[in-house]
C-alpha cells in the first residue's frame, strides 16, 4: 500500500484513491505527481482482487479496515474510484458506513450501472467480475436504495467511448453531477492532462 501524507498549513481532507481491475496504486501516479504541489494527504491501498475472483464485497471490507488504520473511524475523506474501484468505494460508502465519514466521492469510469464485457464472465469463477454484470445482485442492491449518497457530494466521470465499460456513457452514478471526459479510451480518463486537470478541479474545491 502506497501512503503519502504531508504536513499543511491549512489542512485538506484525505483523499483516498481506490484502483480497479488489473490496476495496482502505481495507475495513479500521473495524479499524485499532479497533486503533490497541493500537500494533500493521499491514501492508496492495494486491493488484491487475484484477476477479478474476490467479491467486491469483500475487497470493499479490506478498503475499511485500511481506512480505519491509516485515518481512524472518524475523519472526514473524500473517495476517488477508477472502474472496479468506483464500485467498491460505493459498497464501503453504502453498506459498510462510509458515507458517515466521506464529503465528497468521484466515481471514474466505473460501472456503477453493469458493463456488457462481464456479462458472460462466470460468478463460481469471478465473483467481482460478475458483481459488474448489467443486473447482477449487487448492484440492484447498491441503485435500489441511495439514500446513503444524498448528503455526499457525489460526481460521475465517463468516457463516451469506453470499450472496458459498455455502454460507456452508463458508468455513472444515480446521484450528482455526471460529465463526459473527452478522451477516447478507458486508462485515459486517470492518464489524460484533460481528464487529470478536470479531476484535481474538482479535488481541490471546497
Amino acid at each position: 500500500m502506497f501512503t503519502h501524507v504531508a504536513s499543511v498549513d491549512k489542512p485538506r481532507r484525505p483523499l483516498v484513491l481506490v484502483h480497479g481491475l488489473w490496476d495496482t496504486p502505481h495507475l495513479f501516479r500521473r495524479l499524485v505527481k499532479a497533486l503533490e504541489q497541493h500537500q494533500l494527504p493521499l491514501q492508496i491501498p492495494h486491493l488484491p482482487h487475484r484477476l477479478g475472483a474476490v467479491p467486491l464485497s469483500k475487497l470493499a471490507e479490506t478498503l475499511d479496515q485500511l481506512i480505519v488504520e491509516q485515518w481512524g473511524a472518524e475523519t472526514v475523506i473524500d473517495v476517488l474510484g477508477f472502474s472496479m474501484g468506483g464500485v467498491i468505494s460505493r459498497i464501503w460508502l453504502q453498506q459498510l458506513g462510509g458515507s458517515r465519514r466521506t464529503h465528497r466521492f468521484l466515481s471514474v469510469g466505473s460501472p456503477q450501472r453493469g458493463t456488457l464485457t462481464a456479462q458472460w464472465i462466470p460468478a463460481c469463477l469471478f465473483a467481482g467480475l460478475a458483481d459488474m454484470k448489467r443486473g447482477s445482485p449487487l448492484l440492484r442492491q447498491l441503485n435500489g436504495d441511495v439514500s446513503a449518497l444524498e448528503d455526499i457530494e457525489c460526481s460521475s466521470y465517463f468516457c463516451r467511448w469506453d470499450v472496458m465499460v459498455v455502454p460507456g456513457w452508463q458508468a455513472v452514478l444515480p446521484v450528482g453531477e455526471q460529465q463526459a471526459v473527452p478522451v477516447i479510451t478507458h486508462q485515459q480518463l486517470m492518464s489524460h492532462p484533460l481528464a487529470l486537470k478536470l479531476l484535481i478541479s474538482k479535488l481541490l474545491s471546497n
